[in-house]
């Protein structure tokens, strides 16, 4: 079932600055979508248009069979949950707990069910110890666990996430990867993130879009994009650094393979069948 539709949306700013030109996605209940490109490659100003903060200059947005309109507004945001790449432009309340209470509250939650939704949100991200802290004092990785768990609380259909990774050391990586993958299996929450962390794409998508320039200029599966490396260098993006690494090796002539694994579990499997 799709979920959303991107008909050639174009969007240009007031001051004349086109940022997307003529985009077309199409994306399916489920899916965990990423969306890569170089800065100023328009990923931001796509994410504002799928719940409203932005409306297309030309084409049309569909979510959920609900096109961008005022009269939709307030179901396409409790269907599209935001979090933002700096926490601290999502995080205003006092306590952690009034953080998550705040969107449930404005959906009439009260009580008992209210305490219910709010602790089921902070364990679902492990953060359930810091319920009476103020989220400003947390550090950048626990900033960016209570802003995923504000908008999960309200349990949106698509959840969009701004460079998830931003503040995270390697361990906070590896714990959200595991933790928005558990979500999008276990909950059917489809994913879409944009990232410039092309090393965690294939753990975390089904299928890439790479925007240049306002543009769509590749898509389709991990597999298929990466192998497309020379585009890719051309608009300053890289391979994940474990396939740059068996490139190297296979051009300096100590592996004969056209493989080219993007994880390490890939490479390991390639290398136990070319050297042992």
């Amino acid at each position: 079932m799709e979920l959303i539709n991107i008909n050639k949306v174009s969007y240009t700013y007031s001051d004349g600055s086109r940022a997307l030109d003529n985009v077309s996605m199409s994306i399916k209940a489920g899916e965990r979508i990423a969306v890569i490109g170089p800065n100023g490659a328009g990923k931001s100003t796509l994410f504002q248009l799928f719940n409203g903060l932005l409306k297309a200059t030309s084409g049309s947005v569909t979510i959920d069979g609900m096109e961008i309109r005022k009269k939709n507004l307030s179901k396409i945001r409790s269907t599209v949950g935001m979090v933002f790449q700096d926490s601290d432009d999502q995080l205003f309340n006092s306590t952690v707990r009034q953080e998550i209470a705040y969107g449930l509250i404005n959906m009439g939650l009260s009580g008992a069910k209210l305490d219910k939704e709010i602790y089921w949100a902070l364990d679902l991200v492990d953060m359930k110890d810091f319920i009476d802290k103020s989220p400003h004092n947390l550090s950048g990785g626990q900033k960016k666990k209570i802003a995923l768990a504000s908008v999960l609380a309200m349990k949106p259909k698509i959840l969009v996430l701004d460079e998830p990774t931003v503040a995270l050391d390697p361990r906070g990586v590896n714990k959200l990867i595991k933790l928005l993958n558990k979500i999008n299996k276990e909950l059917g929450i489809t994913l879409i993130f944009a990232t410039h962390d092309v090393d965690i794409v294939p753990l975390l998508a089904d299928r890439i879009y790479v925007l240049n320039s306002g543009k769509t200029i590749l898509s389709g599966s991990a597999s298929e994009v990466f192998s497309k490396k020379d585009i890719l260098r051309k608009i300053n993006l890289r391979l994940p650094r474990i396939a740059h690494l068996i490139e190297i090796l296979q051009k300096d002539g100590y592996l004969d393979t056209n493989t080219l694994p993007l994880t390490i579990g890939q490479a390991k499997h390639l290398l136990e069948e070319k050297l042992i």
